[in-house]
């Protein structure tokens, strides 16, 4: 029995001695990751078709970043379910630094807006850094004689429920940004969604719907032609693009505000060490006086934040984006 007492005793310490001397070496081995990052080429995905304006403000950055960091940095486009097939790839990758994803508002909106979502934006995935950051374009198509948001509302209470709205889909930031507005402005308008901003603008342009919110990138073309008419823009200042477009605000929407954004988060548990460097970089990158001149002019300004910053964000974010997506009765399976 005393033999066995000693024996179990030093199983005992043996385990005890080998966790005391485990302990520092996890901060360490993320420390040598850190050092050693990156020694291969980085993967970005972009869970949008090729060609959008996330897509181009991704590709812009990532170049630079990677002339930076001394390794190419790939662009891959992982479309499908609104950008949740790409977000939960990335969910379920490897946490070392080496596969990033591009987030946007939408993807702060899905967790209230899909029933069976396969990951967690707060837990399977962790914020490197916000990239940029912009408000969007309230349009009608011009023969409709609306000048301003005050003309909206006032024709949109004259006939409840017989304006019409394109989206680029249901549940899109396009979507709810809308149905925020008409509900800070006491008015009903009728959603018709589309899949995509192109088709919605298209919609509008063709008179069958009357009013459109979409970013400024993807608008500025339709409204310089004339096809569209900018009647207001949505954040909390003009546009040096549009200097003459007033805020939803200033129009009479006290306290409207809602701008689009996108960042790049990594699967949870990846080394901070390894964030921080990347996120770093970032501040560089968006720096740069002709990155910065770029995404100025796509109406899209460079937007940097720390990644506890960019996490806070899409925190609030869900909960901002929850109470509208009820109220509207949005709901994807």
């Amino acid at each position: 029995m005393k033999l066995a007492r000693r024996v179990s005793a030093a199983i005992a310490f043996g385990f005890a001695a080998l966790s005391a001397t485990a302990l520092p070496l996890a901060p360490a081995h993320a420390a040598a990751q850190a050092a050693d990052y990156p020694d291969k080429p980085i993967k970005i995905i972009v869970p949008y078709p090729p060609g959008g304006t996330n897509d181009i403000v991704v590709r812009l950055v990532g170049k630079k970043l990677g002339e930076q960091l001394g390794q190419p940095v790939i662009v891959e486009n992982k479309a499908g379910a609104s950008g949740n097939i790409g977000a939960e790839s990335v969910a379920r990758a490897p946490a070392d630094g080496y596969t990033l994803l591009l987030v946007t508002t939408g993807h702060a909106i899905h967790p209230s807006l899909y029933k069976n979502l396969r990951y967690d934006i707060t837990k399977d995935l962790m914020g490197v850094s916000r990239l940029s950051s912009g408000p969007m374009l309230v349009m009608v198509n011009p023969k409709l004689g609306i000048n301003n948001i005050q003309d909206l509302i006032a024709r949109a209470k004259a006939e409840p429920g017989a304006m019409f709205y394109s989206s680029a889909g249901n549940g899109s930031s396009t979507h709810l940004t809308t149905e925020l507005l008409a509900s800070k402005a006491g008015i009903k308008l009728t959603h018709v969604p589309f899949n995509g901003s192109a088709p919605a603008m298209s919609d509008v342009m063709a008179g069958n719907t009357q009013v459109v919110l979409d970013l400024m990138f993807s608008a500025l073309p339709q409204v310089q032609s004339g096809r569209l008419k900018a009647i207001a823009i949505t954040g909390t200042a003009r546009s040096p693009l549009l200097p003459d477009v007033p805020t939803v605000a200033e129009s009479g929407v006290a306290g409207f505000d809602a701008e689009v954004w996108n960042g790049l988060m990594v699967p949870a548990n990846t080394p901070q060490p390894i964030v921080d460097r990347l996120n770093a970089e970032l501040k560089k990158v968006l720096a740069d006086p002709d990155i910065k001149t770029r995404l100025d002019a796509q109406g899209f300004p460079a937007s940097w934040s720390t990644p506890a910053e960019f996490d806070k964000q899409i925190a609030s974010e869900i909960k901002r984006w929850a109470p509208v997506v009820q109220a509207s009765g949005a709901t994807v399976q």
